[in-house]
């Protein structure tokens, strides 16, 4: 990364003029500019024969959306696109952590808490827009006497979601990258050169788990209640 694009140049540069900017707002800046410039990449030179950067994104696109309908049907199609986005997103801001002098925003519990509450919002707009007042019976459970217990525990339930899907998320990528710093400190090549793939692996798994209980909840909010 060219130095006067280095994140701390950048806060340096706000706070000169007043403005605090966290750290990690402006790594996720970043990770967004890169998927604004992979995304024009992508569709610059959109061709029926794809070149390798056009046949990389439909293939990872291709695959996503298919995952979806696989799980939730041709419905899923309508809210793929925020799906696909997610799981990109918390991708690269994931990988960036691995580039020495960087950190992944997705390390900060703040930058995972607004995503899990977004997602929070987004399914229960969905079950209300679908089946209005009706969506109130998914947290009642199917047995009409033990409706009012049934629907505190799912009150519950469903307000642990975002708090599950942030803290996960927080902790395996914080935990990640305080054990790379810990093993360069060690011995720095000979241990950070392998782990790196490891992580990459990890990485990517953690993102795919974000996007997976996403669409999971929305799967239920789409189904009627029983």
């Amino acid at each position: 990364m060219a130095a006067n694009m280095h994140p701390v140049v950048i806060v340096d540069a706000f706070e000169a003029v007043g403005i605090h900017i966290p750290h990690h707002i402006v790594y996720s800046w970043i990770a967004m500019a890169v998927l604004i410039g992979m995304g024009w990449l992508a569709t610059r030179n959109l061709s029926l024969v794809p070149g390798r950067v056009q046949n990389f994104f439909e293939t990872l696109i291709g695959g996503l959306e298919d995952f979806v309908v696989e799980n939730m049907g041709e419905p899923g199609r309508k809210v793929f696109p925020v799906l696909a986005t997610l799981f990109i997103y918390i991708l690269v801001c994931n990988l960036m952590g691995l580039i020495p002098g960087t950190d992944a925003s997705t390390a900060n519990i703040n930058n995972n808490a607004a995503m899990a509450v977004f997602v929070f919002f987004y399914y229960n707009y969905w079950g209300f827009k679908l089946h209005g007042v009706g969506y109130i019976k998914h947290f009642m459970g199917p047995v009409l006497a033990l409706a009012p217990l049934m629907f505190i525990i799912e009150i519950i339930s469903h307000l642990s979601r975002p708090l599950s899907l942030a803290v996960r998320l927080f902790g395996n990528i914080k935990g990640e990258e305080l054990v790379l710093l810990l093993l360069f400190f060690l011995l720095p090549v000979i241990s950070t050169l392998p782990i790196y793939f490891l992580f990459i692996l990890v990485k990517s798994i953690q993102a795919f788990i974000f996007f997976m209980l996403s669409m999971v909840y929305l799967k239920g909010a789409f189904e009627e209640a029983h």
